[in-house]
């Protein structure tokens, strides 16, 4: 995912997901969950969870499903058993793949995550076999239609962000600390810049592009992914270039 291709991907395969499956809130019912477990109810003294509620209205996900979500948690601490489990391994055309899960049962996560790699020509590794190509950054997105270079990198900084990355030809992408993506996004949104996205994410120091055989084998493997109940997030280095009519 670099240039054009990232925003486009990122797009067109949530647009996918929304259409074939009807979990998307279940998944983040489960984040939430495991946020409240942690550090409480209240999003304002709990990071974790403001950042999970910020990504659940970026979804769509209505008030009242967030706040049943949360008060469910918080009823039911006791038998929640959500374990995360990180998962490292390799796809068709040397890309690098680390799946993310919320999982309360490890060994049938872990089978079913070998049988997509398996399944889709990659192999799955042992941890820290790719991680080490990837860096956890707060990533805020905002389309180019929106606000200039100049005027969002004087923003950007007066927020406290690190970087802006212009490559991409739909959207900026605004750099920050993990922690920091709930304080940036106020301020850009308090100066007027609209924000399509935001979340801490894993961005890959480099890409590689497959070929058009190896990219439609990815795309068969992200979804199948993106289908399982228990992972939660996939992060890839492959340039995916889509057609606009898929």
């Amino acid at each position: 995912m670099s240039g054009h291709s990232k925003w486009h991907n990122i797009q067109q395969k949530k647009g996918k997901a929304d259409a074939a499956r009807a979990n998307i809130f279940t998944k983040i019912g489960r984040e939430i969950a495991v946020a409240v477990k942690e550090g409480g109810p209240d999003p304002n003294s709990n990071s974790k969870l403001a950042q999970v509620i910020a990504k659940a209205k970026d979804n769509n996900m209505p008030n009242d499903n967030i706040s049943r979500s949360i008060k469910k948690a918080s009823g039911e601490l006791g038998s929640i058993n959500y374990e995360t489990m990180v998962y490292e391994g390799y796809g068709v055309g040397g890309t690098a793949i680390i799946v993310e899960a919320l999982t309360d049962n490890k060994n049938r996560t872990a089978g079913e995550v070998r049988h997509i790699f398996d399944k889709f020509g990659g192999s799955m590794g042992t941890t820290g076999c790719v991680s080490f190509m990837f860096n956890r950054k707060g990533v805020i997105t905002i389309s180019k239609e929106d606000v200039t270079e100049d005027d969002l990198m004087l923003y950007a900084l007066d927020a406290g962000a690190e970087d802006i990355n212009s490559e991409d030809e739909e959207v900026f992408e605004v750099y920050t600390e993990p922690s920091q993506v709930i304080e940036v996004r106020k301020s850009l949104e308090d100066a007027g810049v609209k924000v399509l996205q935001a979340e801490a994410s894993l961005v890959p120091d480099n890409y590689v592009t497959p070929n058009a055989e190896q990219q439609a084998t990815l795309e068969r493997m992200l979804d199948m992914f993106d289908e399982n109940d228990d992972v939660q997030n996939v992060y890839h280095n492959a340039v995916l270039e889509l057609d606009d009519e898929e």
